[in-house]
């Protein structure tokens, strides 16, 4: 699998080719995990949790794209040239918003993967981008799409800048301003991708995502984790927050359900981590919401 210098390298070439623009975007997945993991060891930041796992490697990019691009298409059109100019081609059967670079020789190791996602879909009623489940397609179109994803209803809130600095592929020391997901919204999305990942062997049974959510936890600083909790009350009510408290009841509530089991599964687990302090600030930040009984009951 690719190192993550090797992605970053990757990254700094992509953004190298986008600089001057209005693209601005923001790093999910696990290469944004890593690199809000260095952000606050380099800055000496406090953080929610003292014990730490090591980061898991990765070779994909998740780029998030903020709504008003897509609604706003012309903008897209620097991205799209980027991505074509430094070799990435389309992903068969996910073309426009799934790309590949081959690794060396046209291997497929070292190979580097690109997702482009954006927001929920109802981010876009009433604008000229149509959606379904798979897709959010501007008009007009300028060769990038994005795959809509209805668990990051905070994507626009409490981004966080982060310098990225390296070298490009061309040998040359550069760097860069890229943006990272709030906590609250990156626990979302991971939630749920573990939800969709548990059973799946072809995914390591989500392994990865159980760990990533302890990652995402432990690196909140004192104040992301105020402005989670704010974000978690203006949220109230959603259902799909509401789902997403239901979910951490079911799995991560205690250490014999699942996805505590599937995180202690996880060949980057650590018997350190502080399993009982996670899953608390989980449940707090996700609460299940209590059913009401039936009448006469």
């Amino acid at each position: 699998m690719i190192t993550m210098p090797s992605l970053q390298t990757a990254l700094l070439d992509l953004l190298h080719e986008i600089q001057g623009t209005e693209v601005k975007l923001i790093i999910g997945g696990g290469y944004g995990i890593y690199l809000k993991n260095n952000h606050v060891r380099r800055m000496g930041m406090e953080t929610l949790l003292q014990e730490w796992p090591e980061p898991r490697s990765t070779n994909d990019l998740d780029l998030f794209l903020r709504p008003e691009l897509l609604i706003n298409s012309a903008k897209l059109s620097p991205l799209a040239y980027a991505i074509d100019r430094l070799g990435y081609k389309a992903v068969q059967g996910a073309e426009k918003y799934q790309f590949v670079k081959p690794g060396p020789g046209g291997t497929e190791a070292g190979s580097v993967k690109i997702d482009i996602l954006t927001g929920p879909q109802r981010f876009f009623n009433g604008t000229k981008v149509k959606t379904d489940a798979r897709r959010a397609r501007p008009k007009p179109s300028v060769g990038i799409h994005a795959h809509p994803v209805e668990e990051a209803l905070t994507l626009d809130s409490g981004i966080l800048p982060v310098l990225l600095e390296g070298k490009l592929s061309s040998g040359a020391l550069w760097s860069c301003e890229i943006f990272l997901p709030h906590p609250y919204t990156f626990s979302m999305m991971k939630l749920f991708a573990f939800r969709d990942r548990f059973e799946d062997p072809d995914k390591e049974y989500g392994r990865y995502h159980a760990l990533d959510l302890y990652m995402i936890l432990a690196t909140t600083t004192e104040q992301e984790w105020g402005t989670a909790l704010e974000m978690r009350n203006q949220q109230n009510g959603e259902p799909i927050i509401e789902e997403a408290g239901q979910l951490v009841s079911e799995y991560f509530s205690s250490l014999d359900r699942l996805g505590m089991i599937r995180m202690r599964e996880s060949p980057y687990y650590r018997p350190k981590l502080q399993l009982d302090e996670f899953m608390s600030a989980f449940q707090e930040l996700f609460p299940a919401r209590i059913k009401a009984a039936p009448d006469g009951n």
